[in-house]
C-alpha cells in the first residue's frame, strides 16, 4: 500500500486499459471517522471503471490477469524522499485479498512496515 507524504502528497485517478485489476484504498487520515478502513473495487479494461484515491489514503492493487495494465493521473509528481507503504497484509487492516496464497510480492512490499507503526514513523 503505497502513498506519498506532505509536502507532495498525491490523489490518483487509477483505470484498467488492459486485464483487471483487484484496487484497494485505505484511509490513513488521523481523525477522520474512516480512519484505517479501506473499500476496494475490481477495474477492468471490459468494466471501463475509473477509480479516485484522494490525498490521505494509501494506495494498492493486484493484477487478476496476466498481462493487465494499470495506468494512472496524479495530483503532485512523484518525489521519492516522500514516499511511504504500509504493508500490503496488515491484520489490524485486515484487507480481503483475492487469493492471497497465490501473490507475487516484491521485497520493498513485503518489508513495509505495518499501518500503525508507519504513521507513528512519519511523524
Amino acid at each position: 500500500m503505497h502513498y506519498q507524504l506532505p509536502p507532495h502528497p498525491q490523489g490518483k485517478l487509477v483505470r484498467v486499459t488492459q486485464g483487471a485489476a483487484f484496487d484497494v484504498a485505505v484511509d490513513i487520515r488521523e481523525g477522520s471517522s474512516t480512519f484505517g478502513q479501506w473499500v476496494s473495487v475490481e477495474l477492468s479494461a471490459d468494466n471501463k471503471r475509473m477509480f479516485w484515491i484522494p490525498e490521505g489514503f494509501a494506495h494498492g492493487f493486484v493484477a487478476l490477469e496476466d498481462n493487465t495494465h494499470v495506468n494512472y493521473k496524479t495530483t503532485d509528481y512523484y518525489a521519492k524522499d516522500c514516499e511511504a507503504a504500509i504493508r500490503w497484509d496488515d491484520p489490524k487492516l485486515a484487507i480481503r485479498w483475492p487469493k492471497p496464497e497465490q501473490l507475487i510480492i516484491s521485497r520493498k512490499d513485503r518489508d513495509a512496515p505495518l499501518f500503525l507503526k508507519t504513521l507513528e514513523t512519519a511523524k
